[in-house]
């Protein structure tokens, strides 16, 4: 065991307390890393807020780091290597084995219950095993991850900044690249344009659509997006937002990303669809109520949901930085560091909009 610190989350709404606690040795298959950064995600506000994993807990799932140690069985993977960690899942089945593993069969239980591969914890205060979140509680100065988690990337490419691609961003831009894949001149619409709906902004410039409309109720945001790759904005506050999409695209887009979870948004981005359009889910979205004939069925439409982009991260991660390093994915200017103490005033910029996407700059 090795004393690290760690921002643990004790109870259901309470605010990130950093605390000395003990890691374990990793495992069969795993490595420990020393974090040198990690995004702040809404997931991880969801977490705390409506216990979807148990307490207490260390929560933090967009952790970029270097390797430290590998445990038994690693390959693939030396002492110093820059890492980006992303979702935990088992490796081998079927959807795993066939480039799927954003649904693996496992995907629930490894990300949001609390211990890792083997039933066990990692993490402990004292007498108590504090829980692990997405294989990899990375609100902390070291984690011990699966070896499978852990994507290597170009070590010329400024770590500090890379922790979100291993979540938000691949979420966003995966769903465009990996699932959509809208051809070379078509149109595509992004409701919300957090850090999700920018990076699927993004990722539809690197494809060439001819119409990339932005949606938001920030004005500041939108600006953000037309500087981004959006051709188009429109304030849902202040327009008709699926007249206007209509009237942009003449008569409707071809696809959509549905990040906000509104259902009266959920609804509006499948309204503002032509025939055999596409709306792709991404938000923790409550029930909504549709009226399936004439939002759906009428005109042939289709209305997905996608995880964390449907990625394969070992592929994807560093193809996202091949695009960063090219100047055509500039997720950089989305981040704002913050200090490891500034954790609960992060949150509360993400969740006010002061921020698009925190991250915490926890060690060097």
């Amino acid at each position: 065991m090795m004393k690290i610190q760690a921002a643990v989350t004790a109870e259901q709404g309470s605010d990130f307390e950093w605390q000395s606690v003990e890691l374990a040795e990793p495992a069969l298959g795993e490595i420990r890393v020393r974090i040198v950064a990690t995004g702040v995600c809404h997931t991880d506000a969801v977490a705390r807020d409506l216990g979807i994993a148990p307490f207490p807990i260390v929560l933090g799932h967009e952790g970029a780091g270097v390797v430290e140690a590998l445990g038994e069985g690693v390959s693939g993977l030396e002492v110093g290597d820059h890492v980006v960690l992303s979702f935990a899942h088992c490796g081998g089945c079927g959807h795993c084995l066939t480039g799927h593993p954003t649904v693996c069969d496992t995907f629930n239980e490894l990300n949001f219950g609390g211990a890792m591969d083997d039933g066990d914890h990692r993490l402990a205060h004292g007498d108590e095993s504090l829980a692990t979140f997405f294989g990899q509680s990375s609100f902390a100065t070291h984690a011990v991850v699966s070896a499978r988690n852990a994507v290597k990337v170009d070590p010329e490419v400024d770590l500090a900044l890379l922790g979100p691609l291993g979540c938000g961003i691949q979420t966003g831009a995966g769903t465009v690249l990996n699932r959509l894949k809208p051809e070379f001149g078509s149109s595509l619409v992004v409701f919300g344009c957090g850090a999700v709906g920018l990076s699927a902004i993004m990722a539809a410039s690197i494809t060439g659509c001819r119409q990339i409309i932005a949606v938001d109720v920030h004005d500041s945001r939108l600006e953000l997006a037309r500087e981004l790759g959006a051709t188009h904005v429109i304030n849902g506050q202040q327009e008709d937002t699926v007249e206007r999409v209509r009237e942009i695209t003449g008569g409707g887009s071809q696809f959509a990303v549905e990040t906000t979870g509104v259902p009266v948004v959920v609804r509006q981005s499948l309204q503002a669809l032509k025939p055999l359009g596409v709306s792709a889910i991404v938000g923790v979205t409550p029930e909504v109520t549709l009226d399936v004939h004439h939002d759906l069925m009428a005109e042939g439409k289709s209305m997905i949901g996608v995880i964390e982009g449907d990625s394969v991260p070992r592929v994807f991660i560093p193809q996202l930085v091949a695009y960063y390093k090219a100047g055509r994915f500039p997720f950089d200017r989305l981040v704002k560091f913050y200090a490891p103490e500034q954790i609960n005033q992060a949150f509360e910029d993400s969740k006010n909009g002061t921020t698009v996407k925190p991250v915490l700059r926890i060690g060097r």
